[in-house]
């Protein structure tokens, strides 16, 4: 009988049963034989079991030492989101280790959340909630002077990812005209996609919804800084549901704070955000506690595409479900762990 792939699981900070259903988890045993480590944060046993491992399914520390000893490793699998430092990605590729992330799990809800915060910041949804729990609601059109419609409007997307494609499904129904600065794509995959390719000053600038949506890299570190928040039009709705890193926070909330525009934000550059933080008691900013994409259905697709993808590679083929890392990108990536 043919021994089975071994599949260690060291899934933290995550959850093992938040992350496989009892359906996919009973899936992975029956087609690997799987070695549970989600209990024991130890280095030894990690260290007896890489060298017959087949998989690592999370983000333990895999310098190129440890890696080159895993011998039969075909794939690290990132459950928590994002691609970290805590690979020897140069020694991975060398031998052949696919890097796989779950970030396509989380983009379905991070594009709904999106929506939701951009409807809430066209209309003042949770402004004027808590202007009626507090006795002062205005009826009628007092209390519309600033809203505006999504629908026919101009919509900016500041990078074209997982997150950037899923929200393109969702505001397809609003007939808004679409364009989106992306410098990893050339301007025809925007196209076909039915965006409008663009330079991020044009996409900032003609835009009344700016959706942020890329990751963090060397490049896009405090990609919206000052001067590129300024080229928003007067009463702009900005929605920053990507990584917190991709905005100077402070000048945001200077020009929110000013009336310029109105803004949401799902990520912080510290979080939990601290409780005397001005932003907690900003008007003209809706605040949300990095909420966007981890629900429970997005938890549970991990589980199902980690089971496709090993089964994939165990039977020779390459992964289809799960983000690969690419040796041209991993060394730009500024992602850190959600605390």
């Amino acid at each position: 009988m043919t021994a089975q792939p071994v599949v260690v699981l060291r899934p933290a900070p995550q959850r093992l049963d938040r992350i496989f259903t009892p359906g996919a988890l009973a899936r992975l045993h029956e087609r690997f034989e799987v070695v549970d480590l989600s209990g024991d944060d130890g280095e030894a046993a990690l260290d007896a079991v890489l060298p017959s491992a087949f998989a690592v399914v999370g983000q333990p520390d895999l310098p190129a030492g440890r890696l080159a000893r895993a011998t039969e490793l075909r794939a690290v699998v990132n459950v928590e989101g994002n691609f970290f430092p805590n690979v020897d990605y140069a020694q991975a590729h060398a031998q052949g280790v696919r890097v796989l992330g779950c970030g396509p799990a989380y983009a379905d809800a991070v594009a709904e959340m999106a929506l939701g915060l951009a409807l809430d910041l066209a209309r003042g949804i949770s402004r004027e909630d808590r202007a009626f729990r507090a006795g002062t609601e205005r009826y009628v059109a007092a209390g519309t002077a600033d809203a505006v419609l999504l629908r026919h409007a101009d919509v900016g997307l500041v990078g074209y990812g997982n997150l950037g494609r899923s929200l393109r499904r969702v505001l397809t129904g609003f007939d808004a005209t679409i364009r989106a600065f992306d410098p990893w794509l050339p301007a025809a995959v925007l196209r076909d996609a039915g965006v409008e390719p663009a330079p991020l000053a044009d996409v900032l600038s003609r835009s009344t919804f700016v959706f942020v949506l890329a990751t963090v890299t060397a490049e896009s570190e405090h990609l919206l800084g000052p001067a590129e928040l300024d080229l928003l039009p007067a009463g702009a709705r900005l929605v920053l549901v990507s990584r917190a890193a991709v905005v100077d926070l402070d000048a945001l909330l200077d020009r929110v704070a000013a009336g310029r525009f109105l803004a949401a934000v799902d990520v912080w550059p510290v979080e939990p955000l601290p409780p005397g933080h001005r932003a907690r008691a900003l008007e003209g900013l809706v605040l949300s506690p990095h909420r966007a994409g981890g629900i429970p259905q997005a938890f549970a697709a991990i589980g199902d595409m980690v089971c496709d993808d090993l089964e994939l590679l165990a039977a020779g083929l390459p992964p289809v479900r799960m983000q690969v890392a690419a040796p041209e990108l991993v060394g730009r990536y500024r992602n850190r762990p959600v605390g």
